[in-house]
């Protein structure tokens, strides 16, 4: 492709152009029988209702940049994407659309309701594929899965059917995470502590043998009360223990319960007396467990009160009936107080309910291979980064509880178990139901969606795809799901594969708006990834996202920064297009001698190309991303095509060619480090500039640096100086407001002898001279530079008698500024009574005012 170079970048056209024919050359898929080393990272999937969101973009924006860079470094890359069933979301999605309808699940049944499930899948589900797609992931899409596939299915049937076998799944009925909007056991993870603004109500029990003695009593739930079958006080506690043995009246529905001891109260809490309702709270539980307590559960599966509660309460939400059994004490009598009071309460992650505890039989996994997890991740053997969730992941292995991973769900993996009709005691776990069927019928719940996840590194691949891509390299994921998902595939891994399932895991940050809220639809903060990719590019929203992705920190947002990627993005498209029309491609990077300018700009490649390796090697993206962007921006474009026009205008040919070579070389190693980063821009232009016939992701990265014995150290020094100068002569300009397109005429007083032309094109100097002698007139404004005295009459360039008004005004305030210090430092009081750095400071400006005053007279002098 040898076309000439638009003059503007349209990323839409050429972002699809370039995905169609990655797709149509099969270049993202993966070859078991390769030779090549593998590299491997399998995608967290996500939700098949999914839609994509900035977390995804940043997420797999870091797993495309992974897979790329494999490529280039020649590595079989596999970049094994697929979807997750989403137990719960996808449920929930299907069911809203059965509302809207007037119907019911139960309408339908199970058999027809997950029809309509798949239905939708197949009609909605993977919207966020194409999107991802959008974004230029170089997924392998031939080996797409999805957990619900009938090869994932049988994997996770066989699993359970196993664990089971090893004593290690079992069914009990214990104090579970019960999310009364789904209406299903929820796992320890997927309950989120929440602070909750809530009311502390004092309420009093009168003791059965003492009538008129009453023992008060602490809670932020009397609408459980009626299940109390307990008082508790801890045996301790000297205002209570005589109670302990004798009875209180339930104040309704009336019952006598009995008063206990139990060390598990806590007398500073409260009254020091604990109401104890067994059903509805994991201590109560147990406490009820170790006193042989009744269990009187006054609660529906949705959260409504049932008989139980007494006739009054029955089908009357919970946070209802707590204000209605606040007023029943009351007019008891009964109701001592209420305080405002903040406490923790457990919301359901999904449901963004507060979850209840509940009394449920349900399906429990004791957790494989713990020590082997917890060793892999403290000795080393899985890299997290950053290192401090190290910390987070044990403290939970060493807290780990069994999980719950049974769901009152219709949609998701059924439990592989059967119960014989005649003889509910007498089951059958296994992947294919009894013989005969008739007689059995399958136990109605799923598993948690975490429990088919929990497989994906290895349950997604073959056996040729396991032997040559298992384990995996990196898992790009959220903190969030640290235990959801990674502890628990590390489990798997080493269970079912006698291996770690990955080496790294990077752990994103959160990314929220500028004033540090999480994004969200509610608060109208969260960016649509497609308007951002139809506004700046594809490659301008990764390349702007990833400049402030600090290293697994939370990141601001801003969209000025995508709007940056955008721009940097034109700028690289511009230099591609200066070089071209310069004329055909160099064969290579001349033996030549190198100027000062292409022997300063190949040590500058050289040190971005370590810069760039560090990075990689430690997952610091943002800095990775900064490093190529200085480069690109200031290095190459700024100044050393600025500097080279000198050259590429020179009537000797191989002073040309020389350069060209060097333009070529520069731009060449530039475009394979930004790959990763901005595909599609990179392919196009590697193409535009005929730098290769094949796609540029399999491009070489070897031959980036030049032996450094090429590069002449001072001669780089000269250019370094040349470029300081120039800063400094166009700081002077700008003060005089001279803009920067207008040519001035300027004499160098030179430091040394040298070649002094590119300076005077980079400051725009016209007529320019060079006077070893020059003598100047008295405030003639002066530059000092590394290259000597850059002197700039004024005549012609500016209206001197607006200038003189000008810095007139200037000297005017800097000298009241001035005299307002002096005051102070002449102050007896204010130096006695003022700390020393807050003086010091002071007398600095005095400094400085005074400095900065001569030489605005001595401009001023000089006009």
């Amino acid at each position: 492709m040898s076309a000439e170079i638009s003059a503007a970048y349209e990323p839409a056209a050429v972002e699809e152009k370039w995905y169609r024919i990655w797709l149509e050359q099969n270049s993202f898929q993966a070859n078991t029988a390769s030779s090549k080393p593998a590299f491997s990272i399998v995608i967290p999937p996500p939700n098949v209702t999914g839609v994509l969101t900035m977390g995804h973009v940043l997420n797999n924006t870091i797993q495309d940049i992974l897979a790329r860079r494999a490529r280039a470094l020649g590595k079989e890359v596999l970049w094994l994407p697929g979807m997750d069933h989403a137990g719960i979301a996808t449920q929930n999605v299907v069911e809203k659309r059965l509302r809207a309808e007037g119907k019911t699940r139960h309408d339908l049944g199970r058999d027809g309701f997950v029809k309509k499930v798949w239905d939708w899948k197949e009609q909605y589900g993977g919207i966020i594929i194409r999107q991802l797609k959008k974004l230029g992931c170089s997924c392998d899409w031939s080996r797409e899965r999805f957990t619900m596939d009938p090869q994932y299915i049988r994997t996770v049937q066989e699993t359970f059917v196993d664990l089971y076998r090893k004593g290690l799944i079992y069914r009990g009925k214990r104090m579970v995470n019960w999310d009364p909007l789904y209406q299903t056991a929820l796992s320890d993870e997927e309950v989120i502590p929440t602070t909750t603004n809530g009311t502390l109500y004092y309420m009093r029990y009168e003791v059965v043998e003492e009538p008129g003695t009453y023992l008060n009593i602490a809670t932020t739930r009397p609408e459980t009360l009626m299940g109390d079958t307990g008082v508790a006080v801890n045996p301790a506690d000297p205002r209570y223990r005589d109670f302990i043995g004798k009875h209180c009246w339930r104040p309704f529905p009336r019952a006598r319960i009995p008063i206990i001891g139990d060390d598990e109260i806590d007398p500073s809490f409260g009254t020091g007396v604990l109401k104890v309702t067994p059903a509805h709270d994991k201590l109560d539980f147990a406490i009820g467990q170790r006193h042989r307590l009744e269990v009187v559960d006054v609660l529906n599966p949705d959260g409504t009160l049932n008989a139980l509660a007494g006739e009054e309460f029955v089908g009357i939400d919970r946070f209802e009936a707590r204000q209605k059994a606040a007023e029943k004490l009351r007019d008891l009598g009964l109701l001592v107080k209420e305080e405002p009071y903040q406490n923790n309460v457990g919301y359901s992650e999904r449901g963004g309910v507060p979850i209840e505890p509940r009394l449920s039989e349900q399906w429990f996994l004791k957790y494989p291979r713990i020590q082997e997890t917890l060793e892999a991740v403290s000795a080393g053997k899985i890299q997290f980064r950053p290192e401090r969730w190290v910390k987070t992941f044990e403290h939970w292995i060493d807290n780990i509880e069994d999980w719950c991973i049974s769901r009152q769900l219709w949609w998701g993996h059924r439990i592989p178990v059967w119960y014989h009709n005649d003889d509910p005691g007498r089951i059958h776990v296994d992947t294919e139901p009894p013989a005969d069927a008739e007689h059995w019928r399958q136990d109605p719940d799923v598993l948690d969606t975490w429990f088919s996840a929990w497989l994906w590194p290895f349950a997604t691949m073959d056996e040729p795809t396991r032997g040559k891509f298992y384990p995996t390299q990196d898992l790009v994921t959220g903190p969030d799901i640290i235990f959801f998902w990674v502890a628990r595939m590390i489990m798997a891994g080493f269970e079912y594969q006698g291996a770690i399932p990955f080496e790294n895991v990077f752990f994103t940050g959160i990314i929220r708006d500028l004033q540090g809220r999480k994004m969200s639809k509610s608060l109208g903060n969260s960016p649509d990834p497609l308007d951002l990719i139809a506004k700046y590019g594809a490659d301008g929203l990764r390349f702007g996202l990833m400049r402030i992705a600090p290293h697994g920190q939370d990141i601001r947002f801003d969209e000025k920064q995508i709007e940056e990627g955008r721009n940097f993005a034109n700028k690289l498209w511009n230099a591609c297009r200066f070089r071209k029309l310069q004329g055909p491609p160099t064969e290579a990077l001349s033996a030549q001698p190198l100027s000062p300018y292409s022997a300063h700009v190949l040590l500058r490649l050289n040190e971005t190309v370590d810069r760039v390796d560090s990075a990689y090697d430690n997952y610091l993206f943002t800095e990775l991303a900064q490093s190529l962007y200085d480069f690109v921006w200031s290095d190459f474009c700024d100044w050393y095509l600025e500097a080279a026009k000198t050259e590429l205008q020179s009537k000797r040919e191989n002073v040309r060619s020389n350069c060209l070579s060097v333009v070529d070389h520069v731009l060449s190693g530039v475009l394979r480090l930004l790959h990763p980063f901005m595909p599609h821009i990179t392919e196009e232009l590697w193409h535009r500039m005929e730098f290769g016939d094949s796609s540029i992701q399999f491009a070489t990265l070897e031959g980036l640096k030049v032996d450094s014995s090429r590069l002449n150290q001072a001669e780089i020094v000269f250019a370094r100086q040349v470029y300081e100068a120039t800063t400094i002569v166009r700081n002077l300009r700008a003060e005089y407001r001279i803009p920067s397109n207008k040519k001035v005429r300027m004499t160098l007083k030179p430091a040394f002898p040298g070649d002094f032309s590119v300076f005077a094109r980079l400051v725009n100097a016209d007529p320019f001279e060079v006077d070893p002698g020059f003598i100047p007139s008295r405030g003639l404004p002066v530059a000092v530079t590394p290259l000597g005295q850059a002197f700039l009459p004024l005549e012609g360039l500016v209206d001197l008698s607006a200038e003189r008004d000008r810095l007139a005004k200037e000297i005017g305030k800097l000298e009241a500024e001035l005299e307002t210090v002096r005051k102070k430092l002449s102050n007896e009081s204010f130096i006695a009574r003022a700390p020393a750095a807050i003086v010091a400071e002071h007398r600095q400006r005095e400094s400085d005012f005074l400095q900065k005053l001569v030489q605005l007279r001595e401009r001023a002098a000089g006009l």
